[in-house]
């Protein structure tokens, strides 16, 4: 059987996993009278809540070509946002080919730039897929002149210019070569693979290596290493030596080899050269360790990661609701957590502090370590995190902190506000477009910190129709103070439950967090002022009962419902004094110090 290895890449929301799922339907792999849910290989949790995928995955179509010949094809699913790059970078490396999907209104992204840099530099050519080819306002032609230019601008070869171009619809499960041809099924896509994706290059009479590109879990088999076999092949029950990438080596013995089949895992006695496989009994190992045998040890170049740009301090939640509802709250039990997701995520770093209490977590972006926290969170851990902060650099004396390629989406008519609120925030525009269908298309590269706390600015700005997409491009300069928060917070005076009488008078002065009902505590965040100072306000207050006076006899309360803060949203908000108190069941917002007269003592 021929083997050939590829992954999809794509910015988020390009639709990488829904093509995935039609050619598992159509490659026959998936029985046709099995129910399979919409975006299949987006199993985790997360994923299916947030619509996008986090983690990297392997599955394997069988297909069989016009002439009879049987084809396997591994095909690994990868992350569209740009906080999860790290997922891309580290599986690249076990294919031979990308396809690159591109949306045929949107045109390359961000996250499609960088993609695309990592495959070009590993000397793979890719195949370009213009998907979404059935939105009403597509335009493939325009979109295919910009993904050549983009080819260009990252100086690709002459073979890598010359890409094979397909036309597809995920949704609608079909493929063409050409924008004339007949819409039927996916099959130009398999013949694709076949005609343009290399078998891979291997010695079936090499020893053994592979290369780990990923870690997954199985309560039953416990660490499960995925990735490439390059040379050799491998039996079940065989010792291997492991060549760990920061140095060292130690021996295992292979207890499973489990294949992919569609969306289910197969037993495999022995598997060869070329193939993607996972391995159990291997613990310990990490992405980026060679497996060889101990006849013939080797280690493999490292996968090269990009450093992490934001970072934030994860703490021991000390409120006075500490406890209630967590069950894992002690600076060990944190500790140990964090440790732990190093094993899994070679973009993550985590270092101690000088108090026990707190950790330094360092990530891609916001997202990035937001999903860690709500990770935790679900898994029982109690909480406190501090406002994200861009790691800095000193180069030759010069202080340089990260910039970002920044592309927003907007309604014509709030053009001009987004515009002049990038500027404030440093950043320099690099191109503008009006397609003519009202929407405005605004590019700029920009300093991190200019983003931090701006996407719900932009929301905000643009009545909810406003777009933002990021990615790292390099460190610059420093630029400069960049306008901090505009507005202060209204803070909770004193401990108790919130009164829809006392909420009536407050929201005239800003905009609150919470709803009648809730308990809170004093230092707690109540909502936002209007103005820029912090006012401390008693949300508690009850309405004072006489016999000439009822709790009905006033006019009805009519209370604004609360803006409800998503973690990402409270991160966002909150300024170098606050903090985000994070429980499996409740986020809240507070100050650093809860006592208001030390606080003002401080200030």
């Amino acid at each position: 059987m021929h083997i050939r290895n590829i992954a999809i890449i794509a910015h988020v929301d390009h639709g990488k996993t829904t093509l995935v799922d039609q050619l598992l339907r159509q490659s026959g792999t998936v029985a046709a009278h099995r129910e399979m849910q919409e975006r299949a290989m987006d199993s985790n949790e997360l994923e299916r809540e947030r619509g996008i995928t986090i983690l990297s995955k392997v599955t394997t179509v069988n297909w069989t070509s016009d002439n009879g010949e049987e084809y396997r094809i591994n095909i690994v699913d990868t992350p569209g946002h740009a906080d999860f790059g790290g997922e891309v970078e580290r599986v690249l490396r076990m294919v031979d080919c990308v396809f690159l999907l591109v949306d045929s209104r949107e045109g390359p992204m961000p996250q499609t730039r960088f993609v695309l840099r990592k495959s070009l530099a590993l000397g793979l050519r890719p195949v370009v897929v213009i998907n979404k080819i059935d939105r009403p306002d597509a335009r493939p032609d325009a979109v295919l002149d910009m993904v050549f230019d983009l080819f260009v601008s990252l100086e690709a070869n002459e073979e890598q210019l010359d890409f094979p171009v397909l036309y597809a619809s995920g949704i609608s499960g079909y493929a063409m070569n050409e924008l004339e041809d007949e819409a039927v099924d996916m099959q130009p896509f398999f013949r694709k693979v076949v005609e343009h994706v290399p078998p891979p290059t291997v010695d079936p009479d090499a020893p053994f290596c592979m290369q780990v590109g990923t870690i997954a879990g199985d309560s039953f088999l416990g660490r499960l290493a995925i990735g490439r076999v390059y040379d050799g092949g491998i039996r079940t029950g065989d010792r291997v030596l492991i060549n760990r990438a920061q140095g060292g080596e130690t021996t295992a013995r292979i207890n499973k080899i489990l294949g992919f089949s569609g969306l289910d895992r197969v037993e495999r006695k022995e598997v060869g050269p070329g193939e993607i496989v996972m391995f159990a009994g291997l613990e310990d190992i990490l992405p980026g360790d060679t497996v060889t045998v101990p006849e013939a040890p080797r280690r493999l170049p490292a996968i090269e990661i990009d450093e992490p740009t934001i970072t934030m301090r994860f703490m021991v939640n000390n409120s006075p609701f500490a406890g209630r509802e967590g069950k894992y709250v002690t600076s060990r039990q944190i500790r140990d957590r964090l440790f732990k997701e190093l094993d899994s995520d070679v973009s993550l770093r985590v270092e101690d502090t000088e108090t026990p209490e707190a950790f330094k977590v360092s990530g891609r972006g916001e997202l990035h370590l937001s999903v860690l926290i709500e990770r935790m969170r679900r898994e029982g851990y109690e909480l406190s995190v501090s406002q994200p902060r861009v790691i800095t650099r000193e180069v030759d004396g010069a202080l340089q902190e990260p910039y970002e390629d920044v592309v927003i989406e907007c309604e014509e008519e709030y053009a001009g506000t987004v515009i002049n609120k990038l500027n404030m925030r440093r950043g320099e525009m690099v191109a503008m477009e009006n397609p003519g269908d009202g929407i405005s298309r605004i590019e700029y590269v920009m300093p991190s910190r200019g983003l931090i706390g701006f996407r719900n600015e932009l929301l905000t700005d643009t009545r909810g129709t406003g777009t933002l997409n990021a990615n790292f491009r390099e460190y610059g300069p420093w630029r400069g103070d960049i306008p901090e928060r505009p507005n202060g917070a209204l803070i909770v005076q004193e401990n108790g439950a919130t009164t829809g009488y006392s909420l009536f008078s407050l929201q005239e002065r800003g905009v609150l967090f919470l709803g009648a009902g809730a308990e809170v505590y004093a230092g707690q965040v109540l909502g936002q002022h209007s103005r820029e100072n912090d006012l401390v306000v008693n949300p508690c207050k009850k309405k004072q009962l006489t016999n000439m006076r009822s709790s009905g006899a006033d006019d009805k309360l009519l209370l604004s419902p609360p803006r409800v803060m998503t973690l990402e949203a409270a991160l966002e908000w909150i300024d170098n004094d606050e903090l985000v108190e994070v429980t499996p069941e409740n986020i809240r917002i507070r100050k650093v110090v809860l006592d208001h007269n030390m606080r003002k003592r401080k200030s």
